[in-house]
């Protein structure tokens, strides 16, 4: 991560004694990116953190997947994935149902009412950005309050869970990218030691980290209890990916203090200053988030182009390297006329088809000095296969609303009068 913190009581100096009030010592814990070469963190633990007193298998919700092939784009509509019996049954964790994958990145959707168990993901780091709802994630580096616009960014083998606040109007829907690698700010926008430049479109102050204090000290008579943790691992199932359940004879919220530069933190998407220019700027000028072959870009409400001749949608283009996923969260989707688009829609757009606005979108944006819309992008740098929950919310009709005619007015299903779709 960007900078240091240190949170707890650690000693004074790194791998030196650390003593409770009766004189035994904590166990401290590396916890490292890159073998020993990267950001890391030292957790001081009351209890051994390699101690289990059982295992078993989880089984995952299904992580097999389908080629995109026939190649065509596609249209999705997660909020036809749980309908209101399901999400009272449903976790964050273990309710994920998959979207899209291949093997650097994974994109689940949940919608909970249910605490998660214990958790954590063994294969890389996740980013879940909160659509909406509310919820409490706890961590053994701390904790947190996340709602609407969250990116709560979870480094690889951090263990936690999700509390989501009970609003049956309104519950916790969380789209959720599990990398195979970690996810960071891009390079671009960081000094060679890690500082936010001056031309990124957020910094430091935007990040917030676990608050209050470690919640070790709250545990109290439940220190001793046995606790499951479910870990995702590399194996040999569907997409490389298996589960685990182990038992600890203890807590796993047994950390007193830590320090470092890796831990979790939640950056909302209302805080990124969006980059705008006199004529269409292209997508990297929206990026939030890289991990390996994958970025995450987030488009937010913002002044568009001001050339006198500007055209504010954007020409059409080729992904020739990328497959383009963009979730589409807020906005003024339902002038579209007829296309079904609107909040929870994802609009998929394979490498090798060209893509871009609807008919009749290029002209009716002329002069069209703000776009009111929130989505998040996935860009891909090999092909993204269809989960079960992909293949579920498909509309099949998608990919002819470019030969709908001109009265579309940019609005055929998946595609965006405004977005980079």
């Amino acid at each position: 991560m960007a900078y240091y913190r240190a949170t707890g009581h650690i000693p004074p100096k790194r791998h030196t004694q650390h003593r409770r009030e009766g004189g035994e010592l904590y166990y401290e814990e590396l916890m490292g990116e890159e073998g020993f070469s990267s950001d890391s963190s030292l957790l001081y633990h009351r209890n051994i953190p390699s101690t289990i007193s059982a295992s078993r298998v989880w089984e995952l919700t299904d992580q097999s997947t389908t080629p995109n092939h026939p190649l065509v784009p596609r249209h999705l509509k997660l909020h036809d994935l749980f309908d209101e019996t399901a999400v009272q049954t449903t976790d964050v964790v273990t309710g994920r149902r998959l979207v899209l994958g291949n093997g650097d990145v994974r994109i689940s959707y949940a919608v909970a009412a249910r605490p998660s168990p214990w958790y954590r993901n063994g294969i890389g780091d996740e980013c879940v950005y909160v659509e909406r709802g509310a919820a409490r994630v706890e961590t053994v580096f701390g904790a947190f309050e996340v709602g609407e616009g969250d990116y709560v960014v979870i480094p690889r083998a951090t263990t936690h869970r999700w509390l989501p606040v009970v609003d049956e109007a309104n519950p916790l829907r969380a789209y959720c990218i599990e990398a195979n690698s970690h996810i960071t700010p891009p390079k671009r926008y960081l000094s060679k030691f890690g500082q936010f430049l001056e031309h990124s479109p957020y910094c430091e102050r935007d990040l917030r980290a676990p608050s209050g204090p470690l919640l070790a000290e709250d545990v109290g008579a439940a220190a001793d209890d046995e606790t499951d943790v479910y870990i995702k691992h590399r194996g040999t199932g569907p997409g490389g990916i298996v589960g685990t359940v182990h038992t600890l004879p203890f807590h796993p919220l047994d950390v007193v203090g830590w320090d470092g530069c890796l831990y979790p933190y939640v950056f909302n998407v209302r805080d990124f200053e969006p980059i705008t220019g006199r004529v269409h700027q292209p997508p990297p000028v929206h990026q939030v988030f890289e991990g390996y072959n994958f970025v995450i870009c987030n488009f937010v409400p913002r002044k568009v182009d001001y050339h006198p001749l500007a055209i504010p949608v954007p020409y059409y283009h080729s992904n020739v390297d990328s497959d383009e996923i963009m979730f589409y969260v807020d906005g003024d989707y339902e002038a579209r006329k007829g296309s079904g688009i609107g909040r929870g829609s994802i609009s998929v757009h394979p490498g090798g088809h060209a893509h871009g606005p609807q008919p009749g979108a290029t002209e009716g944006s002329i002069g069209v000095d703000y776009f009111d819309e929130l989505a998040v992008m996935v860009d891909t740098f090999r092909p993204l296969d269809l989960g079960e929950a992909g293949l579920a919310a498909d509309d099949g009709v998608y990919a002819l609303s470019w030969s709908r005619g001109s009265g579309a007015q940019g609005s055929g299903p998946g595609g965006s009068a405004h977005s980079e779709g």
